[in-house]
């Protein structure tokens, strides 16, 4: 099993990716993205990193920085770029996000490390064959699109690999539950957590079950959101502040790398 390594100058590559990538529109926290930068610095597996769901670039420009810069890419950037939430389709019904998105990968410098396709997710993985180290999966936020995503790609995940998801810990009833009921409480699966709206694990198919009541317990208190956003309704009121004690009730705070690596290094 092979250990974490923490590169030194991390630090200072988190600090010059998070530069490039605040310039890019999009929802991803700067906590969010630097956890993106350590996990693409410091999986310890080889692979690809496969993000799907890339919008204007924000989280792809992070991976991609800190990938290059270790030599650890490329970055496969999946969106069909005509998103019905993020794009306004009434004014404009060809409104696409992929010229924003190659404009945001030039102006950072990394569009040698992208490798893009305008496509559905779901069309990608028919012929998908290379192994991953980090899957990113932040597209179609129902439970169809989520579970989807991850069954398309998972068979190509390596031991070690990271799978995350974005909006986990948001109101939108597909991340959440697939990360529950198919990560969450598989014993293929061992160190997880939540990073801000994040959440991730790592794929550990030799020992993931030694992992299982930290697991569970992390389960227990997740599963407590499903409920609340599973309609994907707007919540308000009473139901809106249960909700929020809910997912104050699981952990999420930032992690620093040193803790990160202690986390996935532990038996």
């Amino acid at each position: 099993m092979a250990t974490v390594k923490i590169p030194a100058d991390l630090e200072t590559v988190l600090n010059d990716a998070w530069e490039a990538t605040k310039k890019v529109p999009g929802h991803l926290t700067e906590k969010e993205a630097r956890f993106l930068g350590l996990l693409a610095a410091c999986v310890p597996a080889r692979g690809t990193i496969v993000e799907i769901g890339s919008f204007k670039g924000r989280s792809t420009v992070m991976l991609a920085k800190v990938a290059s810069h270790y030599g650890s890419g490329p970055v496969v950037a999946i969106d069909p770029h005509n998103s019905p939430i993020l794009l306004d389709h009434q004014t404009d019904q060809e409104a696409s996000s992929y010229q924003d998105f190659l404009d945001s990968i030039h102006a950072a410098g990394v569009s040698a490390h992208v490798e893009s396709h305008a496509a559905y997710s779901k069309e990608v993985a028919k012929s998908w064959n290379r192994p991953i180290r980090v899957l990113w999966i932040d597209g179609d936020h129902s439970y169809e699109g989520a579970k989807s995503d991850l069954d398309g790609f998972f068979p190509q995940l390596v031991p070690q690999g990271v799978v995350a998801y974005h909006d986990a810990l948001n109101n939108f009833p597909g991340p959440i539950r697939v990360f529950v009921e198919d990560v969450l409480h598989s014993d293929r699966f061992g160190p997880a957590g939540f990073v801000q709206s994040i959440a991730w694990a790592q794929f550990r198919p030799e020992d993931g079950a030694s992992f299982r009541e930290a697991r569970s317990s992390l389960a227990r208190r997740a599963s407590r959101l499903i409920p609340f956003v599973q309609s994907g309704n707007e919540l308000r009121g009473i139901t809106k502040r249960r909700y929020k004690l809910n997912r104050f009730l699981v952990p999420h705070s930032a992690i620093d790398p040193g803790e990160w690596a202690s986390i996935v290094d532990s038996r």
